[in-house]
C-alpha cells in the first residue's frame, strides 16, 4: 500500500500562497489517481482538486477554481496543490488522498490518506 505525507501548510495573509506537497511511499505514486480534500472546524471533509495518473486530468471544486492548480511529478512520487489569491474560507486541514481506480470528487473512493497539514489564511 502507498503511504501520502502532507507538507507546505502554514499561516498566510489573505491573497498570499501556499504550496502544498503530497510525498508517496512503499508504491509508485503513478499508479494512483490523486485528490486533495480539506476540512474545516465543524464541517465535512470537502472535495478541493483531483489528478489523473499521468497529470493529463484534472478536476477542481467551484469555490477555488481559478486560484488552486493541482499538479505532480511521478518521477518524484510527490503530488502538489498550489494555492494562490488564498482566502480566510480557505483555512482547514488539507488532506491528500490516493484511488488506484483513478480520480474523482467522492472520498469514499479513496483507499489512502496523509494525515492532513494545517492551511491558517489571515484576514
Amino acid at each position: 500500500q502507498v503511504q501520502l505525507v502532507e507538507s507546505g501548510g502554514g499561516l498566510v495573509q489573505a491573497g498570499g500562497s501556499l504550496r502544498l506537497s503530497c510525498a508517496a511511499s512503499g508504491r509508485t505514486l503513478s499508479n494512483y489517481g490523486v485528490g486533495w480534500f480539506r476540512q474545516a472546524p465543524g464541517k465535512e471533509r470537502e472535495f478541493v482538486s483531483a489528478i489523473s495518473w499521468t497529470g493529463a486530468n484534472t478536476d477542481y471544486a467551484d469555490s477555488v477554481k481559478g486560484r488552486f492548480t493541482i499538479s505532480r511529478d511521478n518521477a518524484k512520487n510527490t503530488a502538489f496543490l498550489q494555492m494562490n489569491s488564498l482566502k480566510p474560507e480557505d483555512t482547514a486541514v488539507y488532506y491528500c488522498a490516493a484511488d488506484p481506480a483513478g480520480r474523482g470528487s467522492r472520498r469514499a473512493r479513496y483507499d489512502y490518506w496523509g494525515q492532513g497539514t494545517q492551511v491558517t489564511v489571515s484576514s
